[in-house]
């Protein structure tokens, strides 16, 4: 979901210098995407549908296994978006980590942040950047949501010693929180889950468990589940199934605290808006991980393992916490103008 929400920004940019979109998503997608924009044309596209690990340990086997799957869905969605270019007259393409949509026949970008892909060995994650490459090198352009500097949000992910052939352009901090807003505070901590299943409901699960032994405190919990209607019944906190963008920047610069997954999204939109943050690394995600770790270690936010979070002591470190969040962050607008400028000329 953090890969569609980032891509908001870059969209409302298109749109406001006169471009028509057309936005290829899966279902739970464009059910946020559908809230946030107008005028656009959604077409249904699946993705590579991975399936995720309750165990941190069998994290990385279980997607390994599914490489075969996900090759050959690469393999038909660049087929795809070939009839789909000439059948919607596309004059640009921009892939938000979709390894498939590149094409000879117009320029095509690849926006990730993650040039480097964390792995448990190193001779795995050389092989894996090896293999990303080959995929970025396909592409005109490559757009990385970071800046350049010792106030980079993703280390060594999205600034490697080795760079791939195609142009490697740092567009700046994409978040649709664009600005420092101050408000009255109401909630003491807001809790924000996302991520896959079943980690987000086994981490769910673990938080409302814990939050019944915290009574003085004001909680609000957004779970992340545009397409539910069914809520958690507890008296011990607020909860909110989804909220818009601007529901959501109110809840989050009126709460004392926030509590997330370190998914890089989340990251650049919690700082974005100077927000003190406590991470929770999805277990076995090596990206979050390492991204947890590398903000802490600036004083950019706190970071706990789920298996050891513990609520009422976390809120105690976090309290004492000297947290860095002065720094000013360069955002995407002009660099992202000015390099569609020159693809589209």
């Amino acid at each position: 979901m953090g890969h569609a929400t980032r891509c908001i920004p870059i969209i409302k940019t298109l749109q406001s210098q006169g471009h028509t979109i057309v936005v290829a998503t899966n279902k739970k997608q464009k059910e946020v995407l559908s809230i946030e924009l107008d005028n656009i044309d959604f077409i249904l596209s699946e993705g590579y549908n991975i399936k995720y690990s309750k165990s941190r340990f069998l994290f990385g086997l279980k997607i390994l296994a599914q490489a075969p799957k996900i090759l050959f869905k690469i393999y038909h969605e660049h087929q795809w978006l070939n009839k789909l270019i000439d059948e919607k007259k596309i004059d640009l393409v921009i892939s938000d980590n979709r390894f498939g949509l590149f094409t000879k026949k117009i320029p095509c970008i690849f926006i990730t942040h993650q040039l480097t892909i964390k792995a448990p060995f190193i001779w795995l994650e050389k092989l894996i950047q090896k293999i990303n490459y080959a995929f970025i090198n396909q592409f005109n352009q490559c757009w990385v949501p970071d800046v350049m500097g010792k106030n980079n949000l993703a280390g060594e992910l999205s600034h490697p010693i080795k760079l791939p052939k195609t142009p490697v352009i740092h567009i700046g901090i994409l978040s649709r929180f664009q600005q420092k807003k101050e408000g009255q505070k109401i909630y003491d901590v807001c809790i924000l889950l996302s991520g896959p299943e079943p980690q987000r409901t086994l981490l769910e699960e673990k938080l409302v468990n814990q939050i019944s032994n915290i009574s003085h405190l004001k909680i609000i919990i957004i779970r992340g589940l545009p397409s539910t209607s069914v809520s958690l019944n507890n008296s011990s906190f607020i909860s909110k199934n989804y909220l818009s963008q601007r529901d959501l920047q109110d809840v989050i610069c009126s709460s004392e605290v926030v509590i997330s997954r370190s998914g890089y999204t989340t990251v650049m939109e919690l700082l974005s808006l100077h927000k003190k943050s406590i991470l929770i690394p999805t277990p076995g995600q090596t990206e979050q991980e390492y991204l947890a770790n590398y903000l802490q270690d600036k004083k950019y936010c706190l970071s706990f393992s789920q298996e050891c979070f513990d609520l009422a002591e976390v809120l105690k470190h976090s309290n004492s916490f000297d947290y860095n969040l002065s720094t000013e962050f360069e955002y995407y607008h002009q660099k992202l103008i000015e390099q569609l400028n020159k693809l589209l000329t």
